[in-house]
């Protein structure tokens, strides 16, 4: 009976669906969003990716379906310096195009995103470009032949400012050089011991 339930509990494994264990970072496999046109494009690009076996297509899939995070917006002047050299190609985003005061001279350039600022559109009109939907560039090219898919700066947010850095053996402090979170610059506040002369050490 003994040698029995030894081998009995030898063959146990672990109940990988209750134990719910994740095995790296799982890809999203639809849009979370409720945009009705996300959706509609999300599935656009699948079939393009599918039956024309297109890797644009391909990529412009992956990047419907990430959340609002990973598709950054991107201005028109980040954009204008990375067509340079690029013209009578499309610039596709998947996300928004912002304005920039700071750029004076916009470009002539076509420009296909899922979604422009007032100011923006009207720049890129006015300096003799071209805006258009995702859907639209579907129409013209297919395959994404001619176009060159450019994104935003993902850590451009202010919050990543305050995010530690991964450790390895030779850095093993995640917090050095990194933004502090100060709540206020009162009186009271960032006052503690090492922050004042007279008690303990000043930093």
């Amino acid at each position: 009976l003994l040698s029995n339930h030894n081998t009995k509990l030898n063959k146990m494994g672990i109940d990988l669906k209750a134990g719910g264990r994740r095995v790296g970072h799982n890809a999203r496999k639809a849009p979370v969003s409720k945009n009705v046109y996300v959706k509609l494009l999300e599935k656009l690009f699948s079939f393009l990716a599918r039956r024309a076996e297109s890797k644009f297509a391909l990529t412009v899939v992956k990047r419907l379906r990430m959340s609002q995070i990973n598709c950054p917006p991107i201005s028109i002047s980040r954009m204008s310096r990375y067509m340079k050299g690029k013209e009578g190609k499309t610039a596709v985003i998947v996300g928004a195009v912002t304005d920039d005061p700071r750029l004076l001279e916009v470009p002539a350039m076509t420009v296909a995103a899922l979604r422009f600022t007032e100011t923006a559109r009207a720049r890129i009109v006015k300096a003799g470009g071209e805006c258009i939907t995702l859907d639209q560039l579907a129409l013209r090219t297919p395959k994404g032949s001619n176009t060159v898919l450019l994104r935003g700066a993902k850590n451009a947010r202010e919050s990543v400012r305050h995010f530690g850095h991964r450790t390895t053996v030779t850095n093993p402090h995640t917090h050095d050089g990194v933004k502090p979170r100060v709540i206020s610059k009162g009186r009271k506040f960032e006052k503690a011991r090492g922050r004042r002369r007279s008690t303990g050490f000043k930093v």
